[in-house]
């Protein structure tokens, strides 16, 4: 079994900020793709807005297993036809790990169906990532904490859907608390957001955090075949029913005919 990874950045703050040039000097995707060198089970690759398509082709997508996803200043750049692809291949059964300001990317509010707000500060905080859930597969070989020098922090409210799972709380140096690592699900495909990862710290050389990533993949692999029926909403025919049956009543809609979307 070989897990197709495709990890995507805007790769935006790397051209115009010199300190994030100096700390990713290969891009953000670039430092994320690397957390995989060694992994014998994990093929990762990279994709960047600037691609044709943002480099996410169907033909691309249908090739990944399982798509990471950081972006910060050029959400509103990414095309919504290939927000709605990749939302359609989650449904299908993609994995999605969503990264630090990816909270506000199009395709995590699109799938959230809520407005994925927070409160912020840029100030070199300390933050510690709490593991509340130790034996969940995301929190694999990691202490009881993962300590981060310097952070951009998030605080509660976070404005997402009560997840699946919480894996993650971080406490910061002025006090806040946040859901840093938390789990959902779409029809067939498994999301995790996970926090850290402003891009003027060096979070991204931290090898716990790479450590989350990697078992965050893992995680949202499914192997099953992609489910392709997923969005299909059939009329089934009377005599095409598990158990046979006779037309009652008077009827809407034609014998076949699709229905109202």
């Amino acid at each position: 079994m070989t897990i197709r990874a495709l990890v995507w950045n805007e790769n935006e703050h790397e051209k115009t900020n010199a300190l994030v040039r100096r700390l990713y000097p290969d891009g953000i995707h670039g430092a994320i793709a690397r957390a995989f060198d060694g992994e014998s089970d994990i093929e990762v690759s990279t994709a960047t807005l600037d691609m044709p398509e943002h480099g996410l082709t169907e033909e691309r997508l249908a090739k990944t297993d399982v798509l990471l996803w950081w972006g910060h200043k050029a959400h509103g750049k990414v095309d919504d036809a290939i927000v709605e692809r990749v939302q359609k291949r989650v449904w299908e059964g993609m994995g999605l790990i969503v990264l630090h300001s990816g909270h506000f990317s199009k395709i995590f509010k699109r799938l959230m169906g809520t407005p994925c707000a927070l409160k912020w500060r840029e100030a070199g905080e300390i933050e510690r990532v709490w593991v509340i859930n130790r034996n969940h597969p995301i929190a694999a070989g990691l202490p009881e904490y993962i300590e981060i020098e310097h952070e951009e922090m998030y605080g509660e409210p976070f404005t997402i859907p009560e997840p699946m799972e919480t894996v993650f709380i971080s406490w910061f140096e002025g006090g806040e608390v946040f859901r840093s690592g938390v789990t959902f699900q779409r029809g067939a495909g498994r999301i995790f957001y996970f926090r850290p990862g402003h891009e003027a710290y060096p979070t991204y050389q931290n090898a716990q955090v790479l450590q989350v990533i990697r078992n965050a993949t893992r995680w949202a692999y499914n192997p099953a075949k992609p489910w392709t029926a997923v969005n299909d909403a059939p009329n089934v025919p009377h005599d095409k029913a598990p158990v046979p049956l006779t037309v009652k009543g008077p009827r809407l809609h034609e014998e076949g005919e699709e229905g109202y979307r």
